[in-house]
């Protein structure tokens, strides 16, 4: 319970308390409704008064505790607590005192003559006066105090309204923000999801190509298998400026090799039928515009 509204509650009882005094007092202001209402009226406000103080000191104790372990967390300290701890008991000694004055004997007879008087109709040097005046100041200040307490909570949800608009402002901004964020990262995953659908392309086509080569060399290995290759030629035909006549007849030739790469094989095949060929039987323009010139020189 805020100490706001126990203040207001004991503040409400005050008045009430001073109206029922001078009611006793004075019954010529006052009928016997008005007291009996009064009367109570203010017997509710001390009893609600006294637990909220209760509440509020059951409160106080716990937050004392706290407090004392971690004062910087609830922005307390040990004088704050103090000076409610001092309210609460000031509070309990203001209601203690209406209560002892309302219990009190001579106030009771007092209350009790009034009663009498209002029943049985006694009529002495004062007697009691209806109207619509009897109840204008009590209804005075009990508006009065609700009219305060009113104000004052309308000025607190203000300031509540303003608060959580200045944390809307802020929940606004960042999300904002994370949109931003949002929008970008999805961009770079498009481009991304773009990039390896590229590579993917790419790596097909490369497994594709490489599948071929692999063929190929299986090729070339189930070839070239074993440590020796024997190639053979059975003739060797070129084309040179004379007669068909003139080209003399090469005999077959095998050769043993040693396994290599087939470019080796290629080049070593070419220089043995460079020797044995009839090559120096070639004059030197037969030589370049031969064959057997491109392919050995």
């Amino acid at each position: 319970v805020p100490l706001g509204e126990v203040q207001k509650a004991v503040n409400t009882a005050q008045g009430l308390f001073q109206r029922w005094t001078e009611l006793l007092q004075d019954p010529s202001i006052a009928t016997r409704e008005e007291i009996d209402w009064t009367t109570n009226e203010l017997r509710n406000n001390l009893r609600s008064i006294e637990w909220d103080l209760e509440d509020l000191d059951e409160t106080i104790n716990i937050l004392s505790c706290i407090v004392e372990a971690n004062p910087r967390k609830f922005n307390l300290d040990a004088t704050e607590l103090g000076i409610r701890k001092a309210f609460i008991t000031s509070t309990r000694q203001v209601v203690r005192d209406m209560k002892d004055q309302m219990s009190n004997s001579s106030m009771q007879a007092l209350a009790e003559r009034k009663n009498r008087q209002a029943l049985l109709g006694e009529s002495g040097s004062q007697s009691w006066s209806s109207g619509p005046d009897k109840y204008s100041r009590l209804d005075r200040e009990l508006q009065l105090a609700n009219s305060h307490f009113i104000e004052e909570q309308q000025a607190q949800q203000q300031l509540i309204v303003e608060q959580q608009d200045e944390q809307l402002e802020l929940v606004s901004g960042s999300i904002g923000v994370l949109k931003n964020m949002s929008q970008r990262i999805g961009g770079e995953l498009e481009e991304q999801a773009v990039m390896l659908d590229d590579f993917s392309h790419e790596l097909d086509s490369t497994q594709s190509r490489l599948d071929n080569v692999m063929k190929k060399l299986a090729k070339v290995s189930h070839m070239t298998s074993g440590r020796e290759t024997t190639w053979s030629a059975d003739s060797a035909l070129w084309v040179t400026g004379s007669s068909a006549a003139a080209q003399p007849r090469v005999n077959p030739v095998s050769l043993r090799l040693p396994l290599g790469q087939p470019m080796d094989l290629c080049r070593v095949f070419l220089s043995v039928v460079k020797e044995h060929f009839c090559w120096n039987h070639l004059g030197q323009g037969e030589r370049e515009g031969s064959f057997w010139g491109s392919c050995c020189a």
